[in-house]
């Protein structure tokens, strides 16, 4: 018998021991895949219709979606998520996923010849393949067309990004291991 309680359990359940110094990237919840899937739903509502804010509240759970117009008339972005429970929604939930508290929509405003490489689907950004590993871009980069720039983890599947734009990496947007949106931007690219 082993003085190891997780090989022991992995034997017992008929699977290997995991292998030391193994950095494990986090597995995605039903709950996540739930709201992710929500998300995207209200997302392409909001997306099909004249409003430019959507807010859901069940229990202790809120959701506000907006527009980019509804955040800053020069403001360029992805849609605002604030999820937050009842508890800390008063004084304006937690921010966008990829926000850095109100300074993000400043920070750096995009120059008129700066394009943005957009995510394809929703779920979970990383800017490396492993906690240890470099970033796949950093600001001053030069991309090509296809270059992988990040991955995204949906449904517990890591999918790598490419991006359609070849140019230098002005900044990048996306937060590792934070939510982002179909069609929010990941990375700002000068040709």
């Amino acid at each position: 018998m082993s003085d190891r309680p997780d090989e022991t359990t992995n034997q017992a359940a008929g699977q290997a021991p995991a292998p030391e110094g193994s950095a494990e990237q986090p597995a995605m919840s039903p709950e996540t895949a739930s709201l992710l899937s929500l998300i995207d739903k209200l997302g392409s509502l909001l997306e099909r219709s004249d409003l430019i804010e959507l807010e859901v509240e069940a229990g202790e759970t809120g959701i506000v979606l907006r527009k980019p117009a509804a955040l800053a008339p020069t403001a360029i972005g992805p849609v605002a998520i604030q999820v937050g429970s009842g508890s800390d929604r008063p004084g304006g939930g937690t921010d966008a996923p990829g926000s850095s508290g109100g300074a993000a929509a400043g920070d750096a405003a995009p120059s008129p010849t700066s394009r943005f490489v957009k995510a394809p689907l929703t779920g979970i950004f990383y800017s490396s393949s492993s906690p240890t590993s470099p970033p796949y871009v950093s600001p001053g980069q030069y991309i090509t067309v296809g270059h992988v720039i990040g991955l995204i983890e949906a449904m517990k599947l890591f999918n790598e990004i490419k991006s359609d734009q070849a140019g230098t990496v002005v900044r990048v947007v996306a937060e590792t291991g934070k939510l982002v949106k179909s069609k929010q931007p990941l990375i700002e690219v000068e040709p």
